[in-house]
């Protein structure tokens, strides 16, 4: 039996990951000659590098290792399914076990009314999939015009085409275009760009925008809005507690298609199965992945509102993919469900590590460079600002101070993520509260250190 084992030095294996792999999101050329740090082995929410450092990992994979790493039952899982079937497509008037199987699941721990559900491989061809599943609803309804589906800016639901067209971050739209039919709306992100409104103004306006958008358009072409109930990759951004209520009457008013992407907010990540419990909102088509099998194997999907389900099921549709409802990805899912069931993870969440991680995760606000910090279930934010009372931006280029804080982290062995200038985390469902000390404690040093070589080069400084 073939076997993958670290045959040699670091060096060498970085030489040869320059030489042959394409790393998503990244200037590959300034990676090769700075060398990748090689991930080796994992257990819980702790990472081993070719070096023998141990890492906390406090981004969960990417979101996603829900359940922590090194179940073993999941391999055993997987090597059952591929010994007994796998693989086989769902595409020709056939099916398998697992598919059924995990279906059947998600539909027991989803929304009241939402039973259906379409696999895809990942979190971006699930909203692939979900461009297709509202234009097809409304051309068998007869009202093909609405076409239009609303996103917002600086929100991410992936980095397909079609996926990231969804999406709002400029940068992804710059390298591949953007499609036709999708507008963009303001994000509620009050710390940013609240001026001198109350988080609660703040967070009714930018809803809002969305019903002057479907004036500006004409209800006749808007198809759907798409959000994330926390912005998850745009730097975890928390609504103010008056924006969900606000889009989901302005989605009822106008009877358009309400998208909830709960890639990252889903499967316990907020203290509920789903984010839309959290805050409220009732979707009629949610986008699922990454905490679905907890990363152990690749898989996605949109679960859908029966109402829309059924229209959809009166006509063919003409769409999938492949992988759709792999069986080994499917049996591997269906078993990390049953883990974070059976084990009452979101329960850990909701009521052990939640309530520890805030109380350390806020005191963090007392460090000079920290003026906010936001934290649902585990999924938490610090924004980094030389002068808290006015929230100001630093001079330096948005994002300098930022990924120079993540180096301080990387070097002190935590993996604690930048977007611009805020500092995020999502770590394992399973953290205890001693391992929260750990990230914690990393955290502050990175910040410590960050801090004073800024003051050193002059770089602590407002814009």
């Amino acid at each position: 039996m073939n076997k993958i084992t670290n045959h040699m030095p670091t060096a060498e294996l970085q030489a040869l990951d320059a030489a042959h792999h394409m790393h998503p999101f990244t200037d590959n050329s300034a990676l090769a000659k700075k060398g990748a740090r090689i991930m080796k082995s994992a257990k819980g929410v702790w990472l081993t590098d070719t070096e023998g450092h141990m890492i906390i990992d406090g981004m969960a994979g990417l979101w996603c290792v829900n359940i922590g790493y090194g179940r073993k039952e999941l391999a055993v899982v997987a090597a059952q399914q591929m010994e007994e079937l796998a693989y086989y497509n769902t595409f020709f008037q056939t099916s398998h076990i697992p598919a059924i199987a995990l279906a059947a699941k998600i539909a027991e721990i989803a929304p009241k009314g939402m039973n259906h559900v379409f696999f895809a491989g990942s979190g971006s061809e699930a909203n692939d999939t979900n461009i297709r599943i509202v234009r097809r609803y409304w051309d068998i309804l007869g009202q093909p015009e609405k076409r239009i589906i609303i996103g917002r800016r600086n929100g991410y639901h992936g980095s397909t085409i079609g996926g990231g067209s969804l999406g709002g971050m400029s940068g992804i739209h710059k390298h591949g275009g953007l499609l036709a039919g999708i507008v963009h709306i303001g994000q509620p992100d009050w710390w940013s760009e609240g001026g001198d409104a109350t988080p609660e103004a703040f967070g009714l306006a930018r809803a809002q925008e969305l019903e002057a958008m479907i004036k500006q358009l004409g209800v006749e072409n808007v198809a759907a809005f798409i959000g994330e109930p926390i912005q998850g990759a745009g730097g975890v951004i928390v609504p103010p507690s008056t924006y969900w209520p606000e889009i989901q009457r302005i989605c009822d008013k106008y009877g358009i298609l309400l998208i909830a992407d709960e890639v990252i907010t889903g499967f316990g990540r907020t203290g509920n199965w789903f984010g839309s419990e959290t805050f409220g909102i009732r979707p009629h088509i949610m986008t699922v992945a990454k905490g679905l099998s907890s990363g152990y194997q690749p898989i996605g999907g949109s679960i859908v509102r029966d109402t829309v389900a059924e229209v959809i099921a009166s006509d063919e549709f003409n769409h999938g993919y492949t992988y759709s409802g792999h069986p080994v990805a499917a049996a591997v899912a269906l078993e990390n469900l049953r883990i974070i069931q059976e084990e009452k993870m979101i329960e850990h969440v909701r009521n052990v590590a939640h309530p520890y991680l805030k109380e350390r995760w806020d005191a963090l606000t007392e460090h000079p460079m920290v003026g906010e910090a936001k934290l649902v279930g585990l999924m938490g934010s610090i924004a980094l600002t030389p002068n808290k009372a006015t929230r100001a931006k630093f001079a330096s280029e948005a994002g300098t101070v930022g990924y120079r804080t993540r180096e301080r982290c990387f070097a002190n062995d935590l993996i604690m993520r930048h977007v611009g200038d805020r500092m995020i985390i999502a770590p394992p469902l399973c953290i205890t509260p001693a391992e929260i000390d750990v990230l914690i404690d990393r955290a502050k040093k990175s910040l410590d250190e960050s801090y004073t070589a800024l003051k050193a080069d002059g770089l602590f400084v407002a814009g």
